[in-house]
């Protein structure tokens, strides 16, 4: 690895080359200029970063000592409060506040849908995901189990028609004609200012005729007709030569659906960047989604071509106008947290630079590119999701950096807009303060559950045996936090100016349980939630159709309010008498996830797939389901649940199997035939075996010292 030496800093050879070669011309930006500016700023803000993280290492231990000394005791709430107050963990709340945040796009604003997350390293899921904006609502259904049956190999006709049935339904729901179903109706046409539809040689129309926006063909004939509803927009094709649509008694061959509003662009979790040639890619991606000019070789059924970003959607208005609706998902871009460093630049103290700090400089950088082209953010913006801060010293912290940025790069204040992840138990219990550090660039909170549970175990680590991973999602804590987290957003006034959003739908092949179970997160009061595929987008826009998630707050504005009391749940094992069987069956499954996700990341550097499960079910697995199974076992062995031995005998039976599960992957190494040499088990073992020691319960740090061994051995 080549350093060059540059104001104060060694900087990655190739992460200099592509800051001076591909990101800065055409910004106005000169190297000499941003090199120098951002070293002074890199040198004034990483003592402080390193300041916060010793402060939590400092608040965990009194945290530990406490529950050590009331070993036995019974427990006492208002003590246990009084405590965190006195160490500074739940700060003071001051008086209420409403956000002020401006320039913020409509996507995040005003229209509630589904967010997509997705690794930024993989340049065809960058695509996919920004072209996610629209989808064939068809296809989604067609190609997923909430159409019951085998689809087979061939073209499916009675499958088909299910699909169109289950369509016209959702028609019917959303956008309802007058008189009759969508099933009744013969042809399509414009007449005058209005859609106008035949049933029994009787003209019907929409019972709101506003909902229809415009159309494109001629008015008698025309190839597509586009409805409103929720600000949510659908494009019905019609096409009476195509597949469908010479079968369909209207002519109709596709309905399409505005899916995935916005996407996440992931730097953190679903990633394994750990040096300077790893951050490059990363940032290289990132950098032609600002530019507009990523690209992909692609291949599907034989056939070469190149993947790019989706043009806009250009329609007829019903006045005869032109309508331009944006292509793809506003792009947000979340960094890592305040944690790691990264060798991809050395500081003159000789160390590595906070890779926060960096992530920072170089979105914001790459967003420049956006500012004059207007392909993303029609307002100026660019967004920041930033993941596991503890609370509103460090959220002021991410302000304060953020600030340097825009004058670093010479850009208005407050263009870079932050979304706050809620998944680090410091921040919960101090939301609404952490929200005001950041009231003029707020855009988003979101409770990543899944860290979240992670922290919440790490943090009352000394307290007892944790339950049963299974039961934290009945556990009390977790569904008043769930509430809190919208309580607090709408308080601050979030309604119709930013995100409230809900987690990850993890597994991608049971796309039935998701329709009937994540219909909860906009009746929770969520305007996004996440989803794991473009096809998943698709399917859950259908949720956002049915329900005005806007009206839906309104309702949860007037409910009693989630109470700090019920968050301070520690979600403990009072007297467990759990039988053998049960503990090992429990240690199999968190011992499998740990594997099957580990052995990519160490050798193969996949931070982000699709992992069978114990019962080989397919599920989206990132780092944080990582953090709860490790934290688990290791809070299991500290309090005596199980034994190292038993632990280790399970790591390798499951290892076998998880070698089984990837047999068909020819660049797989398994880690059974030499336990001792294979990186990836080692990895494994000490994620769970030093799991009690690990800052907050984090796995990054043992992942990245892994995976650069991995790398240095190739």
């Amino acid at each position: 690895m080549s350093y060059i030496k540059n104001h104060s800093l060694q900087i990655n050879s190739i992460l200099y080359e592509f800051i001076n070669k591909e990101v800065l011309p055409g910004t106005g930006i000169k190297s000499d200029e941003f090199w120098n500016k951002f070293a002074n700023v890199v040198h004034e803000l990483a003592p402080i970063n390193k300041n916060l993280i010793e402060k939590r290492e400092i608040i965990q231990k009194k945290i530990d000592e406490w529950h050590k000394k009331n070993t036995g005791k019974d427990f006492n709430k208002k003590e246990y409060t009084d405590f965190l107050k006195s160490i500074s963990y739940i700060s003071e709340e001051k008086e209420d506040f409403k956000i002020e945040t401006s320039n913020v796009d409509q996507e995040i604003a005003s229209i509630a849908g589904p967010q997509l997350v997705v690794p930024v390293d993989n340049a065809r899921y960058a695509l996919n995901a920004a072209n996610a904006r629209w989808g064939s609502l068809y296809d989604a259904l067609y190609g997923t189990d909430v159409i019951p049956g085998a689809k087979g190999k061939e073209f499916n006709e009675d499958r088909a028609k299910k699909v169109i049935t289950y369509v016209r339904n959702f028609l019917d729901q959303t956008a309802p004609l007058a008189g009759v179903s969508w099933k009744e109706i013969s042809d399509i046409k414009v007449k005058d200012q209005d859609i106008v539809f035949l049933s029994s040689n009787k003209e019907v129309q929409l019972k709101d005729k506003k909902q229809f926006i415009g159309y494109n063909g001629e008015k008698s004939k025309p190839t597509s007709i586009l409805i409103k509803n929720n600000n949510l927009h659908i494009d019905i094709l019609i096409d009476p030569n195509h597949t469908i649509g010479k079968s369909d008694k209207a002519s109709i061959s596709n309905i399409i659906v505005e899916s995935a509003l916005s996407t996440i662009i992931d730097n953190e979790d679903s990633v394994a960047a750990v040096d300077g040639e790893d951050k490059v890619k990363c940032y290289r991606n990132w950098l032609g989604l600002m530019k507009g000019n990523l690209t992909a070789n692609m291949q599907k059924n034989g056939k070469k071509f190149i993947r790019k970003l989706n043009p806009n959607r250009d329609y007829i208005s019903r006045d005869g106008k032109k309508i331009s609706l944006h292509g793809r998902a506003l792009l947000l871009n979340r960094n890592v947290g305040h944690l790691m460093k990264n060798p991809a630049i050395i500081l003159k103290d000789g160390s590595e630079i906070p890779e926060g700090i960096m992530d920072a400089f170089v979105s914001t950088l790459c967003a420049l590119h956006d500012f004059k082209n207007k392909n993303n953010s029609r307002t100026g913006s660019v967004y920041i999701v930033k993941p596991k801060m503890h609370g509103p010293e460090e959220v002021e912290f991410t302000n304060t950096l953020f600030g340097k940025v825009e004058e670093v790069l010479g850009i208005k204040k407050y263009s870079i807009k932050v979304g706050i992840m809620d998944e680090e138990r410091r921040t919960t219990v101090n939301l609404k303060e952490c929200i005001r550090q950041v009231k003029n660039r707020i855009v988003f909170i979101n409770t990543g559950f899944l860290d979240r549970t992670g922290d919440e175990m790490h943090t009352s680590f000394e307290s007892g045996p944790m339950i049963f991973k299974g039961e934290m999602k009945k556990s009390t804590w977790l569904n008043t936090y769930e509430n809190w987290n919208v309580d607090i957003g709408l308080s601050c006034g979030f309604s119709g100016k930013a995100q409230i959003g809900k987690g990850m739908w993890a597994m991608p092949d049971q796309m039935a349980d998701m329709m009937e179970q994540k219909v909860g997160h906009p009746k929770s009061g969520a305007n996004c939630a996440w989803v794991p595929s473009p096809t998943a987008a698709t399917l859950h826009s259908m949720h956002y159709h049915k329900i005005d998630v806007f009206k839906e707050q309104d309702k949860i504005k007037s409910r009693s309010k989630a109470k700090l009391d019920d968050i301070l749940e520690i979600p403990k094992a009072d007297r467990p008498n759990w039988s053998m069987d049960d503990i090992n069956r429990e240690l199999e499954n968190n011992a499998q996830s740990i594997l099957g996700y580990v052995v990519r990341w160490v050798d193969q550097g996949v931070g982000c797939s699709k992992v069978p499960d114990i019962n080989n079910v397919g599920l989206m697995e990132d780092r944080a389901t990582l953090r709860i199974s490790s934290q688990h076992i290791a809070n299991w062995l500290h309090h005596g649940i199980c034994k190292k031995e038993q632990v280790l005998d399970v790591m390798k039976k499951m290892a076998k199997i998880v070698d089984e599960q990837n047999k068909n992957d020819a660049s797989y190494k398994k880690m059974s035939e030499n336990f001792e040499k294979s990186i990836a088990f080692s990895a494994a073992c000490d994620l769970v075996f030093k799991g009690r020691v690990q800052p907050s319960g984090y796995t990054e740090p043992l992942l990245h010292q892994k995976r650069l061994e991995k790398k240095s051995s190739v």
